[in-house]
């Protein structure tokens, strides 16, 4: 991980991302597949929180290895997002 503030964009371009194309299925659909996008939405808000808070933690031991943990949880919770907006699309 080159910085910090590299890694906040990283997880800010990701998940915006993610509520980017939840905004186009918002436009292309009806109310209901709407407001499941719309709680998609709101996870990935408070995923982002939660990766921020984690990220800007003090006092942790091994830097190295909390930062690839929180990448993991970025890409596990990405991908899970991911996986509930295709489904989203095929309905």
């Amino acid at each position: 991980m080159a910085s910090i503030k590299n890694f906040k964009k990283e997880i800010n371009n990701v998940l915006s991302d993610i509520i980017e194309e939840c905004y186009v299925c918002q436009l292309k659909s009806d109310d209901k597949i709407s407001a499941k996008a719309e709680k998609i939405i709101d996870e990935a808000i408070a995923v982002f929180d939660d990766l921020v808070v984690k990220l800007n933690q003090k006092g942790v031991e091994n830097k190295k290895k909390h930062f690839q943990s929180i990448h993991a949880e970025l890409e596990k919770k990405g991908s899970s997002l991911l996986t509930k907006l295709e489904k989203l699309k095929v309905d």
